[in-house]
């Protein structure tokens, strides 16, 4: 009995571990398989490109203090980070890549650009 490709169902003809008849149902097989993993990371980049974004334009210098407002007002979610750093004296700073926070007192944000 001959295999059959996985995703059009067609004879397949060659290697004997072949699944798919061509690149075009093996990409469409995987994407089907896939496709609610993908758009899990897909979604959660897609935040984190937009916090990183928001950061970028309101710390121009390298080194600004921002209210929180300021950030909410930009759609900033606090949840998603890549990063966390404390210090020895105990601060934490959350990093979206080289842009980071530091949360102050009074909602304040210290905002830094690592190098």
């Amino acid at each position: 009995m001959k295999k059959k490709c996985l995703e059009c169902g067609e004879p397949l003809n060659g290697r004997v571990d072949k699944k798919f008849c061509s690149d075009y149902c093996r990409n469409s097989y995987n994407n089907k398989v896939n496709k609610e993993s993908k758009n899990l990371i897909r979604n959660v980049n897609n935040r984190l490109r937009k916090n990183h974004k928001l950061l970028s334009e309101l710390n121009i210098s390298g080194k600004t203090k921002v209210t929180r407002t300021k950030l909410l007002d930009g759609n900033f979610d606090f949840s998603y980070f890549t990063a966390i750093y404390t210090t020895k004296t105990g601060n934490t700073y959350y990093y979206i890549y080289d842009q980071g926070y530091l949360p102050l007192e009074n909602d304040y944000y210290l905002l830094i650009k690592s190098e």
